[in-house]
């Protein structure tokens, strides 16, 4: 049973990964086109102020989170009472809680300007506070095709199916890179806004609605204020709604304390954010989505144990980002030059990033396990307490972020933002381990520290074969840092297969021992 649990989540989980690769590689293309329209100035400033208002709007009504909310209890109604139950249970909470999005949405209009020279206190030129509120206008309907769309990708994910939901994000992206290269000539960045709202549309509702129609959910108009799964619901999410998570923090104080700065610093903070949660999406929030209907599962059978052997076998294969994250740290100047420099995005522009995201990506993994650890206590029905943790954890963090600017201006917000995620995730698991019992932490915990150790051997390597790569090639174009990454990658391969077969790490092994059988089954 247990080996089918974990076939069924390794399947899921290629799925996802697939599905926030080509996400991710297109929301770089977004990021490509952004940056070659406008380069890193306050141009792109004011367009990254613009989703301040609607990201704390998408969290207030937990769009995020419906995945983990919304499953456990239209999964009850489904078994216990029929689909026609589930339908009418989805159809309330959707008319219900979507009718207090719809006003928040309107609200956040009306007093738009008000609300972003609060969120962004230290923009002071009037020209990008004006384009980030008229920006913020366009986006924030949007929010209403995501809450919807949440739940109806949820629907899908409590039967099992993840091909439509995994096409969301990249329809959604599309559409933004389709507005701001169609509409940029008249409009500038205030096309990627545009198309912001055109993706989210089509991706996040239309395409969404298809797929639960096609699975039998039914919607009938309903405002059943009274009904049972209304309070259960709103017990499971109010907490959420709330409390202040890991990654909603880090989009909030980036673009709060990057107000401070000069001009450029929001874009090439949110520009090195971007590259590290290309790690923290494949692997991470990837691997978790596809694990928690089974996480669920687990935990409403009482089988905490196997739930456990479960979350601390992800964990561990995620601690293989560590090595991956220094990797690209040796190659932040080229990883930001092939991605980045072209158009409006200049050489210097290129230094500043690639020194920024190197302090981003000392955070990946702990960006990547939080996605996994979590949803231990979500899967339990547990979200209070993980809301008031990451709500005291963040204010905890507070004083992180000016120290930072002072110490080392833009890139000391990078590192506040890292150390937080870093130390928020290893003791939300460790309180985990104590609620839980689970007796296999020892073993993640020990392999967290050997793979750290590990790459801190690999880091010199690494940077050698960089240098002597430097030497015999033109690293300053596009063609030569590319060249310059496959060598050091090469290197970075074989030293890691050297390691893991030399020092018998079976979560290197394996996972090349399934490469090279995949590699023998495609032809």
């Amino acid at each position: 049973m247990q080996s089918s649990i974990y076939q069924k989540v390794g399947i899921a989980s290629l799925v996802m990964m697939a599905s926030v690769f080509l996400s991710r590689a297109i929301g770089l293309l977004r990021e490509m086109a952004i940056a070659w329209r406008a380069g890193a100035g306050p141009e792109v400033d004011a367009y990254q102020i613009a989703f301040i208002l609607p990201e704390i709007l998408n969290h207030v009504v937990a769009t995020g989170f419906l995945s983990v909310t919304f499953i456990p209890l239209y999964t009850r109604r489904r078994i216990q009472q029929g689909e026609v139950e589930a339908s009418r249970v989805f159809s309330i909470l959707l008319c219900v809680f979507g009718s207090a999005a719809l006003v928040g949405v309107g609200l956040a209009m009306v007093f738009a300007a008000e609300l972003v020279a609060w969120a962004a206190p230290g923009l002071e030129d009037p020209e990008a506070l004006a384009a980030a509120v008229r920006m913020t206008r366009i986006i924030l309907p949007a929010q209403i095709f995501f809450f919807a769309g949440g739940l109806l990708t949820a629907v899908q994910f409590a039967r099992e199916r993840f091909f439509l939901p995994a096409l969301a994000p990249l329809i959604y992206n599309l559409g933004i890179i389709a507005g701001g290269l169609l509409l940029g000539p008249w409009l500038g960045v205030e096309g990627f806004a545009w198309g912001v709202l055109a993706g989210s549309f089509v991706g996040n509702l239309l395409l969404q609605w298809a797929g639960a129609r096609r699975l039998g959910l039914r919607f009938r108009p309903a405002w059943d204020w009274r009904h049972p799964d209304v309070g259960a619901y709103l017990r499971l999410t109010l907490p959420l709604m709330l409390g202040l998570t890991m990654t909603f923090s880090t989009e909030f104080f980036f673009r709060f304390f990057g107000s401070y700065l000069p001009a450029g610093s929001i874009a090439v903070l949110n520009f090195s954010l971007r590259v590290m949660l290309i790690l923290v999406g494949i692997f991470g929030q990837a691997v978790g989505t596809a694990s928690y209907p089974f996480m669920a599962r687990l935990a409403e059978e009482n089988r905490l144990d196997e739930m456990n052997g479960l979350m601390n076998r992800t964990l561990r294969y995620l601690a293989l980002l560590i090595p991956v994250s220094v990797l690209l740290m040796v190659l932040s100047p080229e990883v930001v030059r092939i991605l980045f420099e072209r158009g409006r995005f200049d050489p210097a522009a290129t230094r500043v990033t690639a020194d920024v995201l190197v302090w981003f990506l000392a955070g990946a993994v702990g960006f990547a396990a939080s996605t996994v650890v979590v949803r231990g206590y979500f899967a339990t029905r547990n979200t209070l307490f993980p809301a008031v943790f990451g709500t005291v954890a963040v204010l905890a963090s507070l004083p992180l972020y000016p120290l930072g600017i002072e110490l080392m201006g833009v890139e000391g917000v990078a590192l506040a933002i890292s150390f937080s995620g870093i130390v928020q995730v290893a003791v939300l698991f460790i309180l985990w381990n104590r609620r839980s019992r689970n007796t296999g932490q020892g073993g993640v915990i020990r392999f967290y520290l050997k793979t750290a150790l590990l790459s801190l051997a690999l880091a010199p390597l690494l940077a050698a074969v960089r240098r002597l790569a430097i030497e015999a090639l033109d690293a300053s174009g596009p063609a030569g840092s590319l060249a310059t990454a496959v060598l050091v990658g090469t290197a970075f391969a074989v030293l890691m297969l050297a390691a893991g077969y030399g020092l018998k790490i079976a979560e290197i092994t394996d996972l090349t021992e399934k490469f090279l059988r995949a590699v023998r089954f495609r032809r």
